[in-house]
């Protein structure tokens, strides 16, 4: 059965027994004005699933509202984010997906996906609920690995009511490599993920990223290092595998009838130690692939560049994020209007 099949059905049954009004907020790790509610999802491969719904307690009445959904390696911290959506009237929502952050569970491995589509199932009820607490308007938001997985939930969702605009943040659309290991080393990583999915890869990351961002090192921003390392742990083969289906679908053409804006830094930076060019460029991801992979998108599609931005757009410096936000907002007074 298809991976959608099968979620949606398991969806069904799920709410046909533990209705939306039964859901329990509590106080949320990012403590006073955020709460979250544990969503239990049906078993899979690994046994039981969960994703977690982080919201803001609203400080103004509000129909419209943000759905965001984190990276790789990452979770939900970026509470600046959520009050400024919060004091611009959008209700803010987030989602740590199945086997990231709070939504973690002992038994599994951390990301451990075989299809990015099994993520469509959280956001699916994730929706559901905003709907149901009066959010009758919704921007899909994505950053980085969330950004691929948004995009192809529009892309594969074209006729979905239940969003109505798409913000992607520096989001995955190719593996940031040089051309040798793309062209071999990638294919036969793929391939070996359709046989043994769960064979793990060591990461070969610098901490530098992590340590620019990260308030107890070089940065401004304080997060658990426990669900957000500097280096993540080994990813398996079935993870990279359906990272690279889903990049994929990205490179051949998709069409996404909601409006979209894409956004990154103007540019990227290549270390193997440290250096303060992390302060002002993307060090992940090739911002030429964003923009030459957001151009394979169909529809009402905007590209922004921001000067000195880092790859986490949210987590630049104050005034690349004042810029940022301007940016955002402008689209979202075209795109995303009061119904």
């Amino acid at each position: 059965m298809h991976y959608r099949s099968f979620f949606f059905i398991g969806l069904i049954v799920l709410f046909s027994s533990v209705g939306y009004s039964q859901l329990h907020y509590q106080q949320d790790i990012l403590g006073v004005g955020f709460l979250q509610t544990t969503i239990h999802q049906p078993d899979d491969y690994e046994g039981k699933v969960t994703c977690t719904l982080v919201k803001k307690v609203r400080t103004q009445s509000t129909k419209r509202g943000v759905l965001y959904i984190h990276g790789f390696n990452d979770y939900f911290f970026q509470s600046e984010m959520a009050q400024v959506f919060d004091s611009s009237a959008l209700a803010f929502y987030a989602l740590d997906l199945r086997k990231y952050g709070r939504s973690y569970l002992p038994h599994q491995k951390f990301n451990n996906v075989r299809n990015l589509e099994e993520y469509y199932t959280d956001i699916d009820t994730a929706l559901r609920i905003m709907k149901q607490e009066g959010i009758e308007q919704i921007l899909l938001v994505g950053h980085s690995t969330g950004g691929l997985i948004v995009s192809l939930y529009a892309s594969h969702n074209s006729a979905n009511p239940m969003f109505d605009a798409i913000f992607l943040n520096s989001p995955f659309f190719d593996f940031n490599l040089n051309p040798v290991l793309e062209k071999i080393g990638l294919p036969i990583i793929v391939n070996q993920g359709k046989k043994k999915p769960n064979k793990l890869m060591k990461q070969g990351l610098d901490p530098s990223y992590g340590q620019s961002i990260y308030k107890g090192d070089r940065g401004e921003w304080d997060y658990l290092l426990a669900l957000k390392p500097h280096i993540s742990p080994p990813v398996n083969y079935g993870w990279i595998k359906a990272i690279r289906d889903g990049q994929k679908q990205i490179h051949r053409g998709v069409t996404i009838s909601k409006p979209v804006l894409v956004m990154h830094s103007d540019k990227s930076v290549y270390y193997k130690k440290w250096t303060d060019e992390l302060y002002t460029a993307d060090g992940v991801l090739s911002v030429k692939d964003i923009s030459k992979y957001a151009k394979r998108i169909q529809g009402n599609v905007q590209t922004v560049e921001v000067k000195d931005g880092i790859h986490d757009l949210v987590l630049s410096r104050k005034e690349v994020r004042v810029h940022l936000y301007t940016e955002l907002f402008t689209w979202l007074n075209s795109n995303f209007k009061t119904n």
